[in-house]
């Protein structure tokens, strides 16, 4: 293939995920309204099932084959870009006011994750048995969105009493179908052309995982939380962030793991580089938002500084 083609699936795939996000995001605004669950559970746990798809299909194929560190590298970049270049970017176009009861908790967990996860790679392999315990992790975030739920905490305000028509749960159901299958399809588009791209202008496998990779395999999350912040609905870009980073520690890692025959193999530049930067952003983002319940645009701007220093590094 050539690199004009190549150029142009590249921009054909961006086109798809916008329209994808956009359909996804309206059928997910619309599915909060009518069952009264709030819109931080929402982003939490549906949102980022559907936006973390192409980081576990990416990552453990790349382990299955034996490109562990591509698995590493994907996984832990886009835990990076989700905080430092998709809420810095929200944060600039509109301060994201955080209404999310158990944020703090949330966000401890995300921080506790990669927390376990950098104990578990300090030895540099995690083995069959960590990735399994990762991968049970996950069990005690589904369990805090339940009890938030059971509690009332997840109730929304803007809870519609009418029955939905059929028509409304077709058209909508059919919106996130496409939408998400146009949002995963797209991605892994953009991720293979991208990948071309990089290899034409040369641009090193380690560097491509942590950049290139990361970045096309988070642009669902990023789709997502644009288009939920210009309708005006921060909470799902808010839940979707901080769920999807904690399926990326515990599900993606985990599963990256199990599928290699030797586990993960961990990169001395893992522990020095990029877990103490996904550290950093991460503090940021959880002690402000924390705090302040928002994150403004002085925070995106921070967030979008950290994230442009760390690309100047790995290049």
């Amino acid at each position: 293939m050539g690199i004009f083609s190549t150029f142009l699936l590249f921009i054909i795939g961006l086109i798809m995920i916008v329209k994808g996000g956009d359909w996804f995001v309206d059928a997910v605004i619309w599915f909060a309204d009518k069952t009264g669950i709030s819109y931080g559970i929402i982003g939490a746990t549906i949102v980022s099932v559907a936006t973390t798809l192409p980081e576990l299909f990416v990552s453990t194929l790349s382990s299955k084959e034996g490109l562990t560190d591509m698995a590493v590298g994907n996984s832990l970049g886009s835990y990076i870009c989700n905080i430092a270049f998709i809420v810095g970017i929200c944060a600039l176009i509109k301060p994201i006011h955080i209404k999310d009861n158990l944020f703090g908790i949330k966000g401890s967990m995300m921080f506790g994750y990669l927390g376990i996860f950098y104990y578990f790679a300090s030895d540099g392999v995690i083995s069959h048995l960590e990735g399994k315990i990762l991968v049970a992790l996950l069990l005690l975030f589904i369990f805090i969105n339940v009890f938030e739920l059971k509690k009332g905490n997840g109730k929304s305000k803007n809870t519609s009493r009418e029955f939905p028509n059929k028509k409304d749960l077709i058209q909508n159901g059919i919106k996130f179908a496409v939408g998400t299958a146009l949002i995963i399809i797209s991605a892994h588009l953009l991720v293979d052309t991208g990948v071309e791209i990089a290899n034409f202008l040369r641009i090193p496998k380690q560097v491509v995982s942590l950049t290139l990779l990361a970045i096309g395999t988070s642009l669902p999350e990023l789709v997502t939380a644009l288009s939920s912040t210009i309708k005006g609905k921060q909470n799902i870009s808010v839940g979707n962030i901080v769920g999807a980073n904690i399926f990326n520690m515990t599900l993606v890692m985990g599963a990256s793991a199990l599928v290699s025959d030797n586990g993960l193999i961990i990169s001395q530049q893992t522990l020095a580089l990029d877990i103490p930067m996904a550290t950093i952003v991460a503090l940021v983002f959880i002690l402000i938002g924390t705090s302040t319940e928002k994150i403004g645009r002085l925070t995106g701007i921070l967030l979008l500084a950290l994230y442009g220093g760390y690309m100047t590094i790995l290049f």
